[in-house]
């Protein structure tokens, strides 16, 4: 851990496993009450003279993140993939930290001006967002330093103190960007504690800790909603971004070999491992057989293997009970619909990419999010059954309409109840648009000034 710029170990450690191996990675350190009780403090005490810094200092801060994480970019990437399981190449480990080094630099361009109300004989009234005090993040095990990064960064652009708390599936990277930025920030001003979540919950203690201001929380709608209970008490400010079951509906008018490519991507992204990844794919019954062949096709030649071999392009399974939900997922799927391609579990947490046609709405695969490499097809011969199918569901992150007609697209995904919707592909993020679901996929948005906003107290300044 680090707690006030230094580093810290704990009593107690836990194993970190390989996906690919099951060998042990290292050593997390289990911390206790105490620790977070420590970052706090160190956090608290580093929030007096960091919220009253320059706006050239936070830029500085985010630019200097932003080139630590590059210099240290291949070493961080491979702990990733030997703790993750993903791929170093491909949408894997590199792009991954890249992502978050790009992510960083970006976050130091943001701003939050003084906005004028009023300007005139009856007086002067300005809004002005001041920083809240210490956020506790809360990070999940998918894309652990680039989340890390998305909660941190805008935080410390907007003169916020941070105590994070990595997923114990991958917490090492998460623990060594940590230090990292460390080096390059005053001490205090980001803090990590860590936990099994068996023996220690520390991230129940952060959301119940009367000394963090905001929780920031990205993972399961059933985890993020006993975060907000517990956050009651005290009051928290919240930025929940929780579980997806993003639907893709394709139009009639595609060409199925033109957007396979498109589709397994959009499903397969981190071995399906997204949370806003396509999960249902409703596809017109013209072009179903063709779509489900040219899918088929596509993810058939896509190698698998353990990440830290070249040419790999997906991995394992992160973790056993993922695996185990997946293949019971499957299992069920097996037993009333029509698999194109895998279904069968390989050794250990490897479990084959998995196309699953001719399902029904309402069939688990399709009501539950698998959060794996399997994607059930669904047949329509109407487009409102199509678009009242993909909202039934009481998950909002994304969506997809698939069509040559953008236009006609559009007015598909204009009526689709998600946060964020696209066109002719699925999942595509950037930093400087808004970020976050409707619904139970959560409440608050990151990204973009509006997400920096989120990071804030607004005060009303009469004159």
């Amino acid at each position: 851990m680090t707690i006030n710029g230094q580093p810290v170990s704990a009593a107690d450690q836990f194993d970190v496993k390989n996906p690919a191996t099951g060998d042990t990675v290292g050593l997390a350190p289990n911390s206790s009450k105490d620790h977070l009780d420590l970052a706090v403090a160190a956090a608290q005490v580093a929030f007096t003279t960091w919220s009253q810094t320059s706006d050239a200092v936070r830029v500085q801060a985010c630019q200097d993140i932003a080139a630590k994480i590059g210099e240290h970019a291949e070493a961080l990437a491979q702990l990733l993939t030997r703790e993750q399981g993903k791929p170093l190449n491909g949408i894997g480990s590199r792009f991954e930290i890249g992502g978050a080094q790009a992510w960083a630099a970006h976050t130091a361009s943001l701003s939050l001006p003084v906005k004028v109300l009023q300007d005139n004989e009856q007086g002067r009234v300005e809004l002005h967002r001041k920083p809240m005090g210490v956020v506790g993040s809360i990070t999940p095990w998918n894309w652990p330093v680039m989340i890390a990064v998305w909660h941190i960064l805008p935080a410390v652009r907007s003169g916020n103190t941070v105590v994070v708390k990595p997923s114990p599936y991958a917490p090492l990277s998460t623990l060594r960007l940590v230090e990292l930025m460390n080096q390059v920030l005053p001490p205090g001003v980001v803090n990590s504690v860590c936990s099994d979540d068996r023996t220690s919950n520390i991230g129940a203690a952060m959301s119940a800790h009367p000394g963090i201001r905001k929780i920031v929380f990205t993972g399961s709608i059933n985890t993020g909603k006993k975060v907000m209970a517990t956050a009651a008490d005290t009051v928290k400010r919240l930025t929940l971004e929780l579980g997806g079951n993003d639907a893709g509906i394709v139009l009639p008018d595609v060409d199925p070999k033109a957007i396979a490519e498109g589709l397994f991507w959009g499903a397969f992204i981190n071995n399906g491992q997204t949370c806003a990844a396509m999960k249902r794919l409703y596809v017109h019954e013209s072009v179903y057989d063709g779509v489900c062949a040219a899918l088929a096709d596509y993810a058939r030649a896509i190698p698998v293997g353990p990440g830290t071999e070249e040419a790999s392009v997906l991995g394992p399974i992160n973790n056993r009970m993922q695996f185990d939900k997946v293949q019971r997922l499957v299992d069920a799927a097996k037993q009333k619909g029509r698999v194109l391609l895998g279904g069968e579990p390989g050794e250990g947490l490897f479990f084959p990419p998995t196309l699953i046609a001719d399902l029904s709405h309402d069939d688990p695969l399709v009501t539950e999010e698998q959060f794996g490499p399997a994607l059930p097809i669904i047949k329509y011969s109407n487009v409102e059954d199509a678009i009242r199918q993909a909202n039934d569901s009481p998950n909002g992150l994304g969506g997809s309409v698939w069509s040559r007609d953008v236009e006609k697209a559009r007015q598909v995904a204009s009526r689709m109840e998600c946060g964020s919707v696209w066109i002719n592909k699925h999942g595509a993020i950037q930093p400087n648009a808004p970020f976050g679901g409707v619904k139970s996929s959560g409440c608050g948005v990151e990204f973009g000034e509006e997400g920096l906003a989120e990071y804030t107290d607004i005060q009303v300044m009469f004159s």
